[in-house]
């Protein structure tokens, strides 16, 4: 395996010898230039995997030669030197595609640090940049960063289905799963990029306004309707509407969207003229439809219909090998949005960010993340950053389910208790049958027996 090469460039002899002897001492290759214009052939006629730059250096300084290597190594990650002095430079480098710096007088464990935590994240970002390649090319889904088999076989399905024109699809996902994600890499991969993506929030509409807001309504069709309007279906013609938590609909729209989808044609409100219909619909939901087809919340056949074809989106507790990946990308996009020279997360952090149950999943970690971001003053996120509902807690603390049953004498047996506990996880679960038989861990058939 080759080694890894750090180049260096310094225009003082003394400071580039000490510096190739310590970086050597950890074991990399070491290439120097006395300049940036040297370092710039230095770099035409080997690979290197990072840049050591002085800031201020007669002819090219460090700045100028940063600006150099990014034109042509977008990704070549550069740490620079600078004076005690002179850390406001070093921060408008870092804004400027800089990775990190590091003081004079240069002390070895610092210089140890951040090379071997800049080339770690280097290595993650390269591994991350190959699988969103990967992914484009294979897929088209490139926003979708998973290393899960689970994910990358809804991944797999999403692609399949993409490619059959204004196929529905019902994608299945708790909350901040990234099902929404999932609907726009169908509509790119489906060629429709360049058409409309309209997404239409079901649960935050008021029913009363709904009807009119997917289909349109006609001049006259009620107090205030001044005018001929278009919906939501009119929008996104020849694109993908997005019904986003279709489970929120009201039953009695239900109908008109079965007729939109078995017959291709709806009419707006106020008006009998049909309109004929050109696209796909992703419907998205965190709810158990079948349970609200048995609670009577929706139509049967509007389920069959819209279910033909499901995709199912694992919670983020359920792939974990993800959580490291999508950390270190979000904070290389905050890193890169606020400025700062923040390296990484502590692996103490880490191991909290993989312990914690993520409730809010992808959307929960990407927003802790932010967060954690902002109120750092140092250069790695450290436990104390993350909310301390995140913290590791003792399973006495967090883990254990308290349950208090009082049944009378008379009637006390196995099954009473066995009843009572399902009543109180049910309660627990706000009535959701699914979630409850999950926390019980029994079937959903099991539970209704």
């Amino acid at each position: 395996m080759n080694k890894t090469t750090v180049l260096v460039v310094d225009d003082e002899e003394i400071t580039l010898h000490m510096l190739k002897v310590m970086i050597g001492k950890l074991g990399y290759q070491v290439l120097t230039a006395e300049s940036g214009e040297q370092a710039l052939d230095v770099m035409d006629i080997n690979d290197v995997d990072l840049v050591i730059s002085d800031q201020h250096m007669p002819g090219m300084d460090g700045h100028a030669l940063l600006q150099r290597i990014k034109k042509k190594h977008e990704y070549l990650p550069v740490i620079m030197l600078t004076a005690y002095g002179s850390i406001e430079k070093a921060v408008e480098a870092i804004k400027n595609g800089a990775i990190d710096y590091l003081t004079k007088p240069l002390h070895s464990d610092a210089l140890r640090l951040v090379v071997e935590r800049t080339l770690k994240y280097s290595r993650q970002d390269v591994e991350i940049r190959e699988q969103k390649q990967f992914l484009s090319s294979f897929y088209g889904f490139d926003n979708i960063i998973t290393r899960s088999s689970a994910m990358k076989d809804s991944i797999d399905l999403a692609a399949r289905v993409a490619e059959i024109p204004n196929m529905a699809v019902a994608i299945y996902g708790e909350s901040g799963t990234g099902k929404e994600l999932f609907a726009r890499a169908i509509h790119d991969a489906a060629g429709c990029a360049a058409r409309r993506f309209v997404g239409v929030n079901c649960a935050a509409i008021p029913a009363s306004l709904l009807e009119s807001e997917l289909f349109g309504h006609a001049k006259g069709a009620f107090t205030g309707a001044d005018k001929d309007r278009a919906g939501k279906f009119d929008v996104a013609r020849q694109g993908t509407l997005l019904l986003d938590e279709i489970g929120d609909m009201p039953i009695d729209l239900q109908p008109k969207l079965l007729r939109v989808l078995e017959e291709g044609s709806y009419e707006r409100v106020g008006s009998n003229i049909l309109i004929d219909v050109n696209t796909r619909v992703i419907a998205t939901t965190n709810h158990d439809l079948e349970e609200h087809v048995d609670s009577g919340k929706f139509r049967r056949d509007l389920f069959h219909r819209i279910n033909r074809f499901p995709i199912f989106l694992p919670p983020l507790r359920e792939r974990k090998e993800d959580i490291p990946l999508l950390a270190d990308h979000f904070l290389e996009k905050f890193r890169q949005e606020l400025g700062k020279p923040l390296s990484g997360i502590s692996k103490t952090a880490m191991d909290v960010l993989i312990e914690h149950k993520w409730p809010g999943n992808v959307r929960e970690l990407k927003n802790l993340i932010e967060r954690a971001a902002i109120i750092t003053k140092g250069e790695l996120i450290e436990p104390d950053h993350l909310h301390s509902d995140t913290r590791v807690k003792r399973r006495s603390d967090t883990d254990m389910i308290h349950l208090d049953i009082q049944i009378p004498a008379d009637r006390f047996s196995l099954a009473a208790v066995a009843e009572k506990a399902q009543e109180i996880i049910l309660n627990r679960c706000n009535g959701n049958k699914s979630k409850a038989a999950d926390m019980l861990k029994i079937s959903r058939t099991q539970f209704y027996r």
